[in-house]
């Protein structure tokens, strides 16, 4: 596990674990009869998948999900005993390669349940698979005249597969008033009763908000477990994992006119005090949240002077008594102060987008673990 610098960073990403433990305790009572099994795809949601990982599976995590194969295969060995979902189902030829790191597919289409099967037969065992169903989200998955086709085949055409879960993925979960959400439910049902029994899954963390109906066998939680609100408009039930913060490398003051940055967008209106940090664009701040960006300096929010960059950032620290804001000063970017919907918000994007776009050039630091 990476552990924080002892020499002076610039910038820092503080992940902390007694959090994720807290999220994943609230998780399993919200979820209550349905199993958790934790989404760790994207490295952990951009927190770093290994101590993500490792810190779930002592809490109790005994399934994991990911996105890709070579995500599936680096998370093998970090929780050896786990079964570990892989969402993009199964490449083409690639049968082996889950077989070899006890991987679990997503089976998205009647062509790949054709291919795992086949392998299945051809060597003799019993492999462990599971399906999606598309119910109106129209990415991966089934579709309805697919499992019509599938529930009518010759029962042959799962031999050799144990069906571990049948899931499928809500499209509009996090507006709950939405009509699809319901639709989807209803479709989901309709396919489960088409299909040989297995256990299902139709709520991530958004999902599990949606009530008892759509919980059932299994949830998914991805979001809530960093520290996401799931439902934008409610009050967050998830505590804050991920704060990034930065150190002023630099200030300065300018007269009324002068301007900052790239395209000169920040113009003083009035003598102003500016201070420089060093994080950017290249480290998980987003570009345009410029004109709408704020940090915070002891808890006082201070608004970005002018465009972000690939590796500085300006702030405008006028209202800031000098002795609380110098060289060397921290700064918050995200955390308790500026949360990460705040952050979300001000770049025009999702809270999945800010935690995945963190980069490994800011140093990680583990804390709470």
């Amino acid at each position: 596990m990476e552990e924080m610098a002892s020499s002076p960073s610039a910038a820092r990403l503080s992940v902390d674990l007694s959090a994720l433990q807290a999220n994943h305790a609230e998780v399993v009572r919200r979820a209550v009869p349905a199993s958790v099994a934790p989404v760790v795809k994207a490295d952990g949601y951009g927190l770093g998948v290994e101590p993500i990982a490792q810190k779930l599976a002592v809490e109790g995590a005994d399934s994991f999900f990911v996105a890709r194969m070579e995500e599936g295969v680096a998370l093998r060995p970090i929780v050896p005993n786990a079964r570990i979902f892989v969402f993009d189902g199964l490449l083409r030829g690639a049968a082996q390669t889950y077989v070899a790191h006890n991987l679990i597919p997503v089976l998205n289409s009647v062509e790949e349940i054709a291919e795992y099967s086949a392998h299945a037969r051809q060597n003799r065992s019993v492999l462990d698979a599971a399906i999606q169903i598309d119910t109106g989200i129209n990415r991966s998955g089934l579709s309805h005249e697919d499992v019509s086709a599938l529930s009518a085949a010759p029962s042959s055409t799962l031999n050799g597969l144990n069906l571990t879960l049948i899931m499928s993925h809500l499209a509009c979960a996090d507006e709950p008033d939405h009509k699809l959400n319901r639709k989807q439910l209803e479709r989901f049902r309709a396919s489960l009763a088409a299909l040989p029994p297995a256990p299902a899954s139709l709520a991530a963390t958004a999902g599990i908000e949606l009530g008892a109906d759509f919980l059932f066998d299994m949830v998914r939680p991805g979001l809530g477990l960093y520290g996401g609100n799931p439902i934008p408009n409610n009050s967050n039930p998830y505590t804050t994992v991920a704060s990034l913060s930065a150190k002023v490398i630099q200030i300065r003051e300018i007269e009324i006119g002068e301007t900052v940055g790239y395209g000169a967008s920040f113009t003083a209106t009035k003598p102003s005090r500016l201070a420089i940090i060093a994080v950017g664009y290249a480290d998980g701040l987003i570009r345009a949240m410029g004109p709408h960006g704020q940090a915070a300096i002891d808890g006082i929010r201070v608004p970005y002077a002018g465009r972000i960059s690939m590796d500085l950032t300006v702030l405008d620290v006028t209202e800031i008594a000098a002795d609380r804001c110098a060289r060397g000063t921290e700064v918050e970017l995200l955390g308790r102060t500026i949360s990460l919907e705040g952050f979300a918000l001000a770049a025009g994007t999702n809270s999945h987008e800010v935690l995945t776009s963190l980069s490994k050039r800011v140093s990680h630091a583990y804390v709470g673990g």
